[in-house]
């Protein structure tokens, strides 16, 4: 029997978390286990023991029922403008220049191309009977990509960060546009009509105004960083205020893309980071990033294995009576690998004639690159959520199957793709460090060589 939850205990599983995360980075540092992967394993775990078990984990386990129950708004806005925000600040300004063409190309025509594509198979293959609208919908939101594996491996390994770039950038930019379409289905399957025009507006619009609000947030706290002087406190605070609040003021009160509005946020800091952060400042204001970055996608990730594991054993029965649902799991992800190969390769000959260009061996590392993580779980759960209160239009199976198919998708990407990716990597010979230093044995001068 399940612990009564008290509030506190909120704050127990976050804490356990983080000790289990360090632990995990401990013990797996240096070998080929991604984190990520490590702690999406390890929260399905504990999920599993919480729920499918008579005694469950105690206060640890009442904790753990608050989070997985969490509002999926909420979830989104409480760790997603950390994350965009210093994955976009992280990046270097030269590169976003040149791989930007690449980057709105997956970003822009590959998220519409996934979703139709996905959408088409679902309404054509799936044993449940969905609609046009409610399979697009579904179609959306898988794909939003999560790469955080597979960049870190490539970062790890030293490849091309010319690729690391594309793939993280598409990722940011991919996620803003893959909630914009989820937006506008959502609304379909909740029963407003669209015509072609009132489509292409609320595309535009809801993209468009939101970077156009990134930019104006980071130009105006830019220009206060700009009247400061080695505070080096103030430039942190600032800065992760900014996300949140522009975060928020975009994607709750105006409705518009809070993901692209932080992304455009992030990138323009990156840009200008060198003028306005000095020295040891930048140092420390990017190592602060990253100690807040590390912190969310360390709970976000054991979260979600707790989520995924909670969406499973908490609806048992239904998936028994429908003993297809696992079998069309394993067809679903196949469709979601044909559907990023898809993309790829329709885009090859535009990938390869802009930026850096792009090869064969990447673009077979970018189809690999497409896991998916919390972004497509949490617009899973806000589907689930709807679903409960809107039941004329969006039955709550439908968004339990959402759910499902969403948690075993997240779950199979970063198992199958992330575990993998670093064998492929040395497959293609691409594991070498992008950058080669030539030393001259008597003077020691070094010659770098980009490769």
């Amino acid at each position: 029997m399940a612990t009564a939850a008290e509030p506190d205990d909120a704050v127990l599983f976050a804490g356990v978390s983080l000790v289990l995360g360090a632990a995990c980075r401990h013990l797996f540092r240096g070998t080929r286990v991604p984190y990520t992967i490590a702690l999406l394993v390890l929260g399905v775990a504990l999920g599993s023991l919480e729920y499918g078990t008579k005694d469950g984990l105690g206060k640890l386990g009442a904790g753990m029922r608050i989070w997985a129950n969490i509002n999926p708004d909420l979830l989104l806005a409480a760790f997603l403008p950390a994350l965009l925000f210093e994955s976009a600040f992280s990046m270097e300004a030269h590169q976003i220049k040149k791989c930007m063409a690449q980057m709105l190309l997956l970003a822009g025509p590959g998220v519409l191309m996934s979703t139709f594509l996905l959408g088409t198979a679902l309404k054509l293959t799936s044993p449940y009977d969905w609609n046009w609208e409610t399979s697009l919908l579904l179609g959306g939101l898988l794909s939003a990509t999560d790469p955080v594996a597979v960049v870190a491996v490539l970062k790890e390994l030293g490849t091309s960060k010319k690729l690391s770039t594309i793939i993280e950038g598409e990722s940011l930019m991919n996620d803003g546009v893959s909630v914009v379409v989820y937006q506008l289905f959502l609304q379909m399957v909740l029963g407003r009509s669209f015509n072609t025009g009132s489509i292409l507006m609320f595309l535009s619009e809801v993209s468009l105004g939101a970077v156009a609000l990134g930019l104006a947030f980071a130009i105006i706290s830019l220009l206060w960083l700009g009247f400061t002087f080695n505070d080096t406190i103030l430039e942190m605070t600032l800065t992760l205020a900014v996300s949140y609040i522009a975060f928020y003021t975009v994607q709750d009160a105006l409705k518009y893309s809070g993901i692209l509005t932080v992304t455009a946020l992030g990138m323009f800091y990156a840009a200008f980071a060198k003028t306005t952060f000095k020295g040891d400042n930048r140092r420390s204001l990017h190592d602060f990033w990253e100690i807040v970055a590390y912190i969310a996608n360390t709970i976000i990730f054991i979260l979600s294995g707790v989520i995924i594991a909670d969406g499973v054993l908490r609806h048992n029965v239904h998936f028994e009576r429908h003993g297809t649902s696992w079998g069309f799991l394993l067809l679903l992800y196949f469709y979601v690998q044909m559907a990023r190969a898809a993309v790829v390769g329709a885009l090859y000959l535009l990938l390869r004639y802009f930026g850096y260009g792009l090869d064969f061996k990447e673009a077979i590392i970018i189809v690999w690159s497409g896991l998916r993580g919390a972004v497509s779980l949490s617009l899973a759960l806000s589907v689930k959520r709807a679903s409960d209160t809107a039941q004329p239009f969006l039955k709550p199976e439908v968004g339990t199957m959402f759910v499902f198919f969403t948690g075993g998708i997240v779950f199979l990407t970063l198992i199958l793709n992330g575990s993998t990716t670093q064998f492929l990597l040395h497959a293609l010979g691409m594991d070498n460090l992008s950058v080669t230093k030539v030393c001259k044995p008597v003077t020691g001068q070094c010659l770098t060589r980009d490769g």
